[in-house]
């Protein structure tokens, strides 16, 4: 069977790959299944069946970023999608597909309400049983199902993603989330927080949650080791850049491991682990993805550094070149980077994925800082087999440590990051039209609309909205506030690039969606406490229930500090007359006239809000890697202010 078959955030070529079933953690454990060359591996999801044998994945819409089914049919050159509701009663749709035993056929069937008769999905484990209920239908009653259904030609996987970007809202509307916490006060809220539960005092690192185990202790990138501490550099105080330096300092004395990566997993400041420190399989293993974070964002730092006139040390530079030639003679042993290494020899140890999505743009960084060709000639080499066996087709996974090898957001975006910054140091169109398939790829986990949440759930109470959250994986079912862990300032690096509004617009939804999942004084969310953002946004049954959130301080906060650090408030296209909010306030343009714009921007939040504006100019167009600048500007709570802009 070649029909590849995406319903947005759940399933991507029809979750159709060998999987395994354990408890979550899930990780490998059958030994023929460990390799560099091994197929691809996935925990218990809802999935069409890779082997003979019944084949039916049964989904709530609540599952998908959008409800929705569709194919593409390679023999045929055609391509399917279909839209429905969130509801035709009180409860979700159910949107299900199965095939007939010889795989010739298969049926898509939209139901209301919900009913999986035997078995739902509860983190990772696709036979729990169902809880689901049908309806009690009397007399009298009766429901309307809306769907919309298009066929169309297409002559690859990209095309079905393509087309999708042009019908998702077709149906459900998307809703701009509800001004809440301006991204000035958000950061100082954060920044506070940080020092005060995240900063380790004894040691001198922040650490990524509040070290109530080693994943909540120290982490290198994915969950915010060494990423938390740009934004905090960039903009933070006097005794928070002291902090940071603090954390440079401590990491390169000690956090590389004999392999020349990053050690994976720390502990009260001098244990140092693998990625799973009491499994007998993953204690000395290293997420690829997890070097590749640490690496992009300590040369960001760098540059940073070099900004405020703060010395980088040959400490640092030292550790940073370990690590970018532990990537390159990874990459010239085996040809791929894979997932995970042995954190103690260096050693390839299971192969496939593109769990390494942000290690082009890491080594561009590292060619660039060092004046040493290398490195950007394996970036390149890396990114073209990314996207020859995996971009090209819908074959993205792998960059969640917690998620085996199921596909996902996160690697998505950092295949993004990479794309864009070989297009920028290279003047390559190549590598742009590349960012431009991923980043249609990566819209796909994006919630498209606000979903209507159980009316005594805390989320429906507290009024949440669910556009621009965005989804974790096909194992973990849940949207985020925020990017896992980007700001995702590459969607505005390709706007710039492109001149397409879709990216400029799909950044402004996540980046407005973050600010109303803090927990404030003024506004506190369930057990949270100030200043926590958990990263959980649940519109489906896998886990806490719908509507109801995981009381933690996480990697969203992370998010939230970059969002805040690396976006403009508002973003102004001088020529075409466009202006966008990524903060929380309102901004329109009240007059255009040849040489100048008139904006009005009212900041309807109960905070004082400081904001950047930017307004680029045509020839600004050729700056690469857009940094945040501009007019800076105070409105107090319900001020509205008119900017004047040269055009």
């Amino acid at each position: 069977v070649n029909n590849y078959v995406l319903m947005p955030a759940a399933v991507y070529n029809g979750n159709r790959v060998k999987s395994i079933k354990q408890p979550y953690l899930t990780f490998w454990a059958d030994a023929r299944d460990i390799g560099i060359d091994k197929p691809q591996l996935v925990s218990d999801i809802p999935r069409l069946n890779i082997n003979e044998g019944p084949s039916r994945i049964q989904q709530r819409s609540g599952d998908m970023s959008t409800p929705s089914i569709g194919f593409f049919n390679p023999d045929a050159k055609k391509g399917f999608w279909l839209l429905t509701n969130q509801a035709a009663t009180k409860q979700d749709n159910g949107i299900d597909i199965e095939e007939n035993n010889s795989r010739t056929k298969a049926s898509i069937t939209i139901t209301a309400p919900v009913v999986r008769e035997q078995y739902s999905y509860f983190i990772a484990d696709n036979t729990a049983p169902s809880k689901d209920k049908p309806a009690n239908f009397t007399k009298g009653d009766s429901v309307v199902l809306t769907a919309r259904i298009y066929f169309f030609d297409c002559n690859n996987v990209q095309g079905l993603y393509n087309y999708f970007a042009t019908i998702k809202n077709d149906l459900l509307p998307e809703k701009e989330a509800n001004a809440s916490v301006p991204f000035s006060a958000a950061f100082s809220m954060l920044e506070e927080k940080f020092n005060r539960q995240n900063f380790e005092q004894t040691f001198g690192y922040y650490s990524v949650g509040l070290r109530e185990n080693c994943y909540q202790d120290w982490q290198i990138g994915w969950t915010g080791g060494m990423i938390s501490t740009y934004p905090l550099l960039l903009n933070g105080a006097d005794n928070t850049r002291n902090n940071v330096i603090k954390n440079f300092d401590w990491l390169f004395a000690g956090g590389i491991s004999p392999s020349g990566y990053f050690w994976d997993t720390g502990e009260k400041g001098n244990r140092w682990f693998g990625i799973f420190p009491s499994s007998s399989v993953a204690k000395d293993l290293h997420l690829i993805r997890k070097s590749g974070d640490g690496l992009f964002y300590i040369l960001k730092q760098f540059a940073a550094f070099k900004k405020l006139g703060i010395a980088t040390k040959p400490a640092w530079e030292n550790g940073v070149k370990t690590v970018a030639d532990a990537f390159v003679k990874t990459w010239q042993q085996h040809h791929q980077l894979g997932q995970y290494v042995n954190n103690t020899t260096g050693e390839l140890i299971i192969g496939g994925s593109t769990s390494g999505g942000i290690v082009p743009a890491a080594l561009m960084l590292v060619a660039a800082y060092f004046n040493e060709p290398v490195y950007a000639a394996t970036a390149k080499e890396i990114a073209n087999d990314y996207y020859e066996k995996y971009i090209s087709k819908g074959l993205i996974y792998g960059g969640a440590g917690d998620a085996m090898q199921n596909f996902d957001s996160e690697s998505c975006y950092g295949l993004l990051e990479s794309y864009m910054v070989l297009y920028e140091q290279t003047g390559d169109k190549h590598w742009l039209q590349i960012a431009e398939d991923v980043a249609i790829q990566f819209a796909t986990w994006v919630s498209s609309y606000d979903y209507s949440f159980p009316a005594g759930s805390t989320l429906a109470k507290l009024n949440k909205k669910t556009t621009g959250v965005v989804w974790a994986n096909t194992q973990n079912k849940h949207g985020a506030p925020g990017i896992c862990t980007h700001s995702g300032v590459a969607l505005l690096r390709l706007y710039r690039a492109t001149g397409n509004p879709y990216y400029l617009h799909l950044l402004q939804l996540i980046a407005r969606a973050i600010p109303q999942y803090i927990s404030t004084k003024e506004s506190p969310l369930s057990d949270l406490q100030n200043s926590w953002i958990s990263e959980r946004v649940s519109t489906t049954d896998w886990l806490e229930g719908i509507g109801e959130i995981y009381p933690g301080s996480t990697w969203s906060e992370t998010a939230m500090m970059l969002t805040a650090k690396e976006l403009p408030g508002i973003y102004v296209n001088t020529k075409q007359a466009i202006a966008i909010c990524f903060d929380q306030l309102n901004t329109r343009i009240i007059n255009q006239a040849k040489n100048k714009l008139i904006i009005e921007i009212t900041n309807p939040t109960i905070y004082t809000a400081v904001t950047i504006l930017f307004a680029d100019k045509e020839r600004d167009k050729a700056v690469s890697m857009f940094q945040q600048a501009g007019i800076k500007l105070v409105l107090k709570p319900g001020e509205i202010k008119k900017i004047t802009i040269s055009r």
